[in-house]
């Protein structure tokens, strides 16, 4: 999975479950939403060695994510 995916698979993990009340059948999924930010933004910091040229795929990919225009 790609940082980009994490990012994403974050955000619509906490969509779903993310109403403002942990209870105990939802507690796992908002668990899972943060391990994925985390792992996003891992990958983010990773990638950002490469200063403003991020090879593809990852690079495409964050762009469509942070909504950078092509």
């Amino acid at each position: 999975m790609t940082g980009p995916e994490h990012y994403m698979e974050a955000e619509r993990l906490l969509a779903k479950y993310g109403n403002g009340y942990v209870l105990p059948e939802t507690a796992g999924k908002l668990a899972a939403a943060q391990v994925h930010a985390t792992l996003a933004l891992a990958a983010a910091t990773a990638m950002a060695a490469y200063g403003e040229t991020m090879p593809p795929p990852d690079g495409q990919a964050w762009d469509i994510v942070a909504g950078v225009e092509q």
